[in-house]
């Protein structure tokens, strides 16, 4: 499975999984079956609130998964109609998140779980 992690700094899978999913700096896209990861940029980090591309924000790298502490309605849906499941991470790094994915135990992000936003009346489940 190709999975993207948001970070903001770049410790390879010792990185801690960063928060949000549209600003993170960098994404580590780990190939679990080869264990085998590689650093992106985000490439779409600079937008409107609501107004995320994860496809662009990956770089157009296709991948089967994103783990990530929050992440809005808007990208949620995008990820999901392109084929991509999201999982909410626990707040520790990249290895330890891959381990919990690989045995089961991190659940798959729904829209009711989504960020709202962090101004007034805004709100996360992170």
């Amino acid at each position: 499975m190709i999975i993207a992690f948001p970070t903001q700094e770049d410790k390879g899978l010792e990185s801690l999984v960063y928060g949000h999913f549209g600003s993170a700096h960098q994404f580590v896209i780990v190939d679990s079956e080869k264990g085998t990861f590689e650093v992106l940029l985000n490439d779409d980090r600079e937008h409107q609130q609501g107004l995320c591309q994860p496809l662009n924000a990956l770089g157009g790298r296709r991948v089967d998964a994103v783990v990530v502490g929050g992440i809005g309605g808007g990208a949620l849906s995008k990820l999901n109609s392109a084929g991509v499941m999201a999982y909410r991470a626990v707040e520790a790094s990249i290895a330890e998140n891959l381990k919990l994915i690989k045995a089961g135990f991190l659940p798959i992000f729904t829209l009711d779980q989504t960020c709202a936003g962090h101004g007034a009346g805004g709100g996360c489940v992170h």
